[in-house]
């Protein structure tokens, strides 16, 4: 918009450095970075005989990467609690996990969601006597599937034991 000649507008660009993880309904902590978000088809390529100058594609199962995150800030011990109850045996859960994107001006632009994660990996951050968080330095986390959605939240919830008729836990 122009105004008397002078631009104005409302900051609301997306950049990838605004992002949260969610769990149990909640914004659960601050991450500097996020890698390994993605999903790998297998396929097979089949030649028929006869036609040289092409080949036909038959696709397989989804396979998805680990997530990491590293160098999270947060003052909950949500994540600790969870890859303690499945060192311990006691509770093998699986959890549905958010990854929020925000654009500048705080809302929610795009929503990853982890179906049915579970921490395959866990790092405590370097002691330092000037620090004053709680932090993790990384978190890995294996899933079983990927939903994406434009701006969605409050999702991230705990889930119950057995599997939907879609394959997925509730």
């Amino acid at each position: 918009m122009s105004k008397n000649g002078v631009i104005t507008h409302e900051l609301n660009y997306v950049t990838a450095n605004r992002f949260y993880v969610e769990m149990e309904s909640n914004i659960t902590a601050s991450f500097s970075e996020c890698s390994g978000l993605g999903v790998k088809i297998k396929r097979e390529a089949y030649f028929e005989g006869g036609v040289n100058d092409q080949q036909r594609i038959i696709l397989g199962q989804a396979e998805y990467t680990d997530v990491t995150l590293k160098r999270g800030i947060t003052d909950d011990f949500v994540f600790w609690d969870w890859v303690t109850n499945i060192l311990s045996g006691s509770k093998k859960e699986r959890r549905n996990v958010n990854i929020l994107l925000f654009n500048q001006a705080g809302e929610t632009m795009q929503c990853w969601t982890l179906l049915a994660a579970v921490p395959v990996g866990w790092k405590a951050p370097a002691l330092q006597a000037n620090s004053n968080t709680v932090a993790i330095e990384e978190l890995t986390l294996a899933y079983e599937g990927l939903k994406i959605a434009k701006s969605q939240g409050g999702g991230a919830t705990k889930l119950n034991s057995g599997r939907h008729a879609s394959g997925y836990f509730l």
